[in-house]
């Protein structure tokens, strides 16, 4: 049995590397489904649709659990997914299998709140807001996740999502460093510009900017706290598998890469965050 993490394509993998480091003996399967990278752009129920592809490609390659490293995915498709497809592909699977995603630990992270902590209407004045910068795909802007299930939890924390068109696509590609930073500043500039000042901290909400997160740091102002969701996805998870022992997540630290698209040596950027080469199989 193995750890299944699904991305659109090579951003996942900054989650992946995280759960790598925390859980080293684990076995791990990563699909990239590139092919049809990146979701962002693309409807709702075609979002639905690739991501179930690619969990049922990651159970029959046995993992027992997936991690949507995809917050388009995780945001569209995972609800839907764990209600109306999940348990009855678990009954013909004929085993136990679950599907989880990366926004429920990022907004745990961005609110310093569990995700079952609600609040309650007040009355009270709020004496200073917070403004959290949340930098995404289209789709996840649109779905307005971070937006909606922020204020739920905090009065004096305001998210704020800026759609990065195109970016996740660049990365993918391997844009060089001076294209992408380009890129970064004019949305960091346009999130600026809409809100009337930068905001207080900054969120990638899409797990292919975290492999140029640098930029984003450069294009804020010096000192401004990014949440990263890699590490908040590594600390839910290890919670996870405290509450629930009965996960064989295999004991080997095999490795397996696979993509829907061209299988070979992915590009040097990913390289580099990854810390080695890394070579994809056909999914």
């Amino acid at each position: 049995m193995a750890i299944g993490v699904f991305d659109s394509g090579v951003g996942g993998l900054t989650v992946h590397r995280r759960l790598v480091d925390r859980f080293p003996s684990a076995d791990f399967v990563y699909l990239a489904d590139q092919a049809n990278a990146p979701y962002g752009g693309r409807g709702g129920e075609e979002i639905v649709d690739l991501t179930r592809a690619g969990c049922e490609r990651l159970f029959e390659a046995g993992a027992n659990l997936v991690v949507l490293a995809c917050n388009t995915a995780s945001a569209i498709a995972l609800r839907r997914l764990q209600q109306t497809w999940l348990p009855d592909y678990q009954a013909r699977l004929g085993r136990r299998v679950n599907i989880l995603g990366i926004i429920v630990p990022t907004i745990e992270a961005a609110t310093g709140r569990p995700w079952e902590h609600l609040i309650n209407a007040s009355d009270d004045k709020i004496q200073a807001l917070e403004i959290l910068g949340v930098f995404c795909t289209a789709a996840t802007a649109m779905s307005r996740v971070f937006e909606i299930e922020i204020e739920k939890r905090r009065e004096d924390l305001a998210a704020f999502s800026e759609p990065c068109p195109g970016l996740a696509g660049l990365i993918e590609l391997g844009a060089p460093a001076e294209e992408l930073r380009v890129v970064v500043a004019d949305h960091v500039d346009a999130l600026r510009r809409r809100i009337g000042r930068h905001p207080d901290k900054a969120l990638l909400g899409c797990t292919h900017y975290e492999i140029i997160s640098g930029l984003f740091e450069e294009a804020l102002p010096a000192g401004t706290p990014l949440i990263h969701q890699p590490t908040a996805t590594a600390d839910a998870l290890d919670r996870y598998f405290k509450r629930h022992p009965e996960y064989d997540v295999g004991s080997s630290g095999k490795r397996r890469f696979l993509t829907t698209g061209q299988p070979g040596r992915q590009s040097d950027l990913v390289s580099q965050f990854w810390g080695g080469p890394v070579t994809f199989e056909a999914a």
